[in-house]
Formats: C-alpha cells, sequence, structure tokens
C-alpha cells in the first residue's frame, strides 16, 4: 500500500512539474506577420497587400521578430488570419523556429 501511495505521489509531482515548465516557455514576441515566401523583405508597413496576395496564393503566414529578424514558422496560421502584413504582439509558446499561437495584439 505505502508503494502504490508513494508510486502516485511522484507521479502527482512530475505533472506539476511538467505543466509549470510548459507554461514557462509562453512568450510574447513582436513583429510583423509576413509570409513564408518573402519572409524578413515582407516585415514592413509597405508590405501588407502583397503579404496576403502570398498567402492567398499558398504561402504560410510567419511571424518576423522585432531586432533580430528571426522567422517563425506558425503551427496554428488560423491565429493569425486577421493580422497579415500587420505589426503586432504575439503570445505563445516558441519552440526552435516555430511558435503556437494563444494571441495577436496589434501594436
Amino acid at each position: 500500500m505505502r508503494k502504490i501511495v508513494l508510486v502516485l505521489l511522484v507521479f502527482a509531482l512530475a505533472l506539476m512539474v511538467a505543466s509549470v515548465s510548459f507554461a514557462a516557455d509562453t512568450q510574447t514576441v513582436k513583429g510583423w506577420i509576413s509570409d513564408s515566401k518573402c519572409g524578413v523583405k515582407g516585415a514592413n508597413a509597405g508590405a501588407e497587400a502583397c503579404t496576403k496576395k502570398c498567402i492567398e496564393a499558398g504561402a504560410s503566414p510567419v511571424v518576423v521578430t522585432d531586432g533580430d529578424q528571426k522567422v517563425l514558422t506558425v503551427e496554428n496560421p488560423d491565429a493569425l488570419k486577421d493580422h497579415y502584413g500587420h505589426h503586432v504582439a504575439v503570445t505563445g509558446h516558441v519552440s526552435g523556429d516555430k511558435i503556437h499561437v494563444e494571441s495577436v495584439k496589434m501594436l
């Protein structure tokens, strides 16, 4: 009986640690919504029409971060559908060069 209780406690502790570490990787990045074809070249106020056209033609939306100009692939592109070509703050889970968007705020 003690072993079962001990195993359950260890399992519960592992779940808590995993949930805390998952929440810790949520970040807010500021940048431009561009497309996978143009990338950094489309990260400016004058590229909105081109970004929309490229995405309609099959390119994927990406986030180009301010400052370091890193291009982040968007795991859930529908979250950005109203912001193509806009300068935004994107909150989400960043993993390497990918982001899973939770929210978007215009800048």
